[in-house]
């Protein structure tokens, strides 16, 4: 390839718009162009990059036995409804109605579709297997940001393993997990497997691989003896508060103006732990009563997972009122009938408490929950802080932004018992095959890369995902010697399949200089009439800055060595 023939449209400013580094210099380094919020088109630099990232999974997968297919992405709407998916994925599903009046979605993911496939597999003797494809998935994201991170159409590796019983998945799912950390190493990604949610998924279990990045917008709670978790599912020990044996019958006392934990507090002087955070949700049409201490902050992952549906959302104050007789600030539970109540276990057992009496600018003390509230059920649903102690090992959690980059699932039997596969075990009996599910974001994978690898001259990519590996930079491409070196050494290294970019473009050495920089290639030769006159060219390596003479006699296969031992 030679830049002058290429197309990279470098900018020389940050576009205004851009917030994440990798959406700035992947806008500046000529990989991507924004259509509109949450869809670009991928310039050719960026697709190389694509492709390498591609390769990676595709070897990976392919090493565990996967097979590739390549299924639609536009899916009539009742396999979705069978799958009890259609309602459940709610605004972020893109739906349209065709010419005939039937109505499709386009595919956010492809668990449905590739068990309408599974369909066929009448035998035990037909299991395990494992699926993958690359297709472009769709979500209609409320706030698209951050260039690649969160966007509305996208690449993804998704895989499915289809296995008889429950061990089989085990051995799925396992063989999943290394072939992801293997996918991320190569790529060069430090990839943190972490428990999380299962989500709209559905199934048993699930683990994220993310990375560490300010640019993410999960956290993670991890542990120097190995717990780690998304936010979502995190747990920790807290110490016991010590409470009164026994307290008097709850006993109303004004809060005028009290909205607020912390108004309370200040009114009281007595700490937020001594106080009970009443919230109102409707799950399913039905309001719900959710009960923390007053320092824990609901995730409200942990209750959607918990009530076991995705239509939950905090109720709107007339629904409050019309639920309690009061407004948020003034809420409670005590003496609350007929409803139901989730509390958090970090409320169990406790007395002498407050919390709102469900009159305005009234609240109740001498609290017991026990005695004084009719809980429901109890729900782990508190957000952990960093610094409490580990649930495994005592030791202080660490909280951590990271990127999610990959997700695997045990999804169980939702969606082939909803679609009706069934196989012929050793005995002839019919039975349900079980399923996981396994996705990697493509463009993710990239917009993290760039995340992780770049500095103030632009981005500095690792060799296994660099666009090319090596470019050379001519210096006066007009001179006779120039020129005629580098398509040499142009030439040699890329029959010695490096990937190589000549610029022989007519520009200022400078400009050339930055532009490399810029995009982000490993490994930069400087080809010029000075340096030949003294038998050298220099070599430049992106990540570390160094630079040093190298003979023209010695420079192919230098390179040769230098990019095979970082690939």
């Amino acid at each position: 390839m030679r830049w002058s023939q290429a197309h990279i449209p470098t900018l020389r400013d940050d576009p205004s718009e851009a917030e994440a580094a990798s959406h700035r210099l992947l806008i500046r380094a000529g990989y991507m162009r924004q259509l509109m919020a949450g869809h670009y088109s991928l310039l050719p630099a960026a697709m190389r990059i694509r492709e390498k990232i591609m390769r990676i999974i595709r070897e990976e997968m392919n090493a565990i036995g996967g097979q590739e297919f390549l299924l639609p992405t536009m899916h009539p709407a009742e396999v979705w409804q069978a799958s009890g998916r259609l309602d459940y994925m709610g605004d972020e599903m893109f739906r349209l109605v065709d010419r005939k009046g039937s109505e499709v979605v386009l595919g956010m993911t492809h668990e449905e579709i590739f068990t309408t496939v599974a369909t066929e597999l009448v035998s035990y003797k037909r299991l395990p297997q494992t699926w993958y494809q690359f297709q472009t998935k769709f979500r209609d994201e409320p706030r698209p940001k951050s260039g690649l991170l969160r966007v509305r159409e996208f690449t993804m590796k998704d895989s499915y393993s289809f296995d008889l019983d429950e061990s089989g998945l085990d051995a799925s799912f396992d063989r999943h997990h290394d072939a992801y950390a293997r996918i991320f190493e190569r790529m060069g990604l430090e990839a943190i497997p972490v428990d999380a949610s299962v989500g709209a998924m559905g199934g048993t279990g699930s683990i994220e691989f993310m990375v560490r990045s300010d640019a993410g917008e999960d956290w993670i709670a991890t542990c120097s003896c190995g717990y780690a978790a998304n936010l979502e599912r995190a747990t920790s020990t807290l110490p016991a508060i010590e409470d009164p044996a026994e307290v008097p019958g709850t006993e109303p006392f004004p809060t005028p103006g009290v909205r607020t934990i912390a108004d309370l507090v200040e009114l009281t002087g007595l700490p937020a732990d001594r106080q009970v955070k009443t919230l109102v949700y409707i799950a399913d049409d039905a309001p719900v009563l959710v009960l923390l201490r007053g320092d824990h902050d609901l995730m409200e992952q942990k209750l959607i997972d918990g009530i076991g549906t995705g239509q939950v959302r905090p109720a709107h104050e007339e629904e409050i009122v019309e639920l309690l007789g009061a407004h948020p600030g003034s809420l409670g539970a005590v003496g609350v009938a007929g409803q139901r109540i989730i509390a958090d276990p970090a409320l169990q057992g406790r007395r002498d408490l407050m919390t709102g009496a469900n009159e305005d600018d009234v609240h109740l003390r001498n609290v017991d929950v026990d005695r004084d509230i009719a809980v429901s059920e109890w729900m782990d649903l508190r957000s952990v802080a960093a610094g409490e102690p580990c649930i495994e090992c005592g030791a202080p959690i660490s909280l951590d932004k990271t990127i999610e980059l990959g997700h695997i699932f045990k999804l169980g039997r939702m969606y082939t018992e909803s679609l009706g596969v069934t196989v012929l075990d050793e005995d002839g009996k019919a039975r349900v095959p079980i399923m996981g599910s396994y996705g990697i974001g493509v463009e993710r994978a990239l917009a993290t890369a760039a995340e992780v690898y770049h500095d103030e001259h632009g981005l500095a990519w690792p060799m296994a995902l660099a666009p090319w590996e090596v470019v050379i930079t001519v210096i006066r491409p007009d001179d006779a010697l120039a020129g005629g070196e580098s398509e040499r050494i142009y030439a040699e290294l890329t029959e010695a399949g490096i990937d190589v970019i000549l610029d022989d473009r007519a520009e200022r050495p400078g400009v050339k200089f930055a532009d490399a920089e810029l995009v982000g290639i490993p490994v930069r030769l400087t080809v010029g009439p000075r340096g030949l006159a003294d038998g050298i060219v220099e070599l430049a390596e992106r990540a570390t800055g160094e630079k040093r003479d190298v003979a023209v006699a010695d420079v192919v296969r230098e390179v040769v060595d230098l990019v095979h031992s970082q690939r």
